[in-house]
């Protein structure tokens, strides 16, 4: 049967979020050390990033490092920072040239400074960049994400800046790192979890896991994603009739 991307149909979503994982297990498959799978994964990000800007994603949310990652091996830990470090360097052109938007999320108060600086150039070169947003998560978790929404909202109201009816979903979503829902969720590596990730904007998400590791995230994989995502019919709680007679 012919996919609907064969024919350039396929569409993109307009949020597309990822959970990269899979590459310890991939440097360990091969008798290399964890931190060589992160290097591999690094390459892999820079396809994918390419290729959702070629099918036209508007937002593309990577999960890079979550608020549990810290717990880790120190020695796995500090060479991710690294990395982190070198390839906000060396892409950083590419991105900008790309037209990307990128920018960050997560507590980035526990980072060293020489990885906020790359981080703050980074976000400054590309702010007014208008082809895909790019949010990179990092030390990053959804409660965290609720928590400071939250707190944003109570200090409002104590304020009297807004009264109690003004604390709605919409405005509790407003104060979200990322305010935009996800309309499809990749998960690599094989794991049925959502893992602490985009907690709120995922409750109408469709999920695609694949066992296939994230290094091994190729175009061909993300294809297989995209025409799953196509053959779906989002309902958000209304009969296929009701989504028929919308559309």
């Amino acid at each position: 049967m012919h996919s609907s991307n064969n024919h350039g149909e396929a569409k993109a979503p307009r949020h597309l979020a990822i959970i990269m994982d899979g590459n310890g297990r991939w440097a360990k498959k091969r008798g290399m050390i964890r931190l060589m799978g992160h290097r591999r994964g690094a390459q892999a990000v820079t396809r994918a990033v390419e290729t959702a800007v070629a099918k036209g994603v508007q937002t593309l949310t990577l999960f890079a490092f979550s608020s549990e990652n810290w717990r880790r091996p120190q020695d796995e830990v500090s060479g991710l920072m690294d990395l982190f470090a070198k390839v906000l360097k060396s892409e950083r052109d590419r991105l900008h040239d790309n037209g990307i938007k990128v920018q960050f999320i997560g507590d980035l108060s526990k980072f060293s400074s020489r990885l906020n600086e790359a981080i703050d150039e980074l976000v400054s070169l590309t702010c007014n960049n208008q082809r895909m947003v790019l949010n990179i998560a990092i030390n990053y978790g959804g409660r965290w994400e609720l928590m400071q929404a939250a707190k944003s909202l109570a200090i409002d109201l104590k304020n009297g800046k807004i009264s109690e009816q003004d604390i709605t979903e919409e405005a509790m979503q407003e104060r979200l790192c990322v305010a935009q829902d996800v309309d499809l969720l990749i998960r690599t590596g094989g794991e049925c979890r959502i893992s602490n990730f985009l907690l709120f904007q995922c409750a109408y998400s469709e999920f695609y896991v694949t066992d296939t590791l994230w290094p091994d995230f190729d175009e061909k994989e993300f294809d297989k994603a995209l025409n799953y995502f196509n053959g779906r019919e989002r309902r958000f709680g209304m009969t296929s009739e009701q989504v028929a007679a919308k559309a």
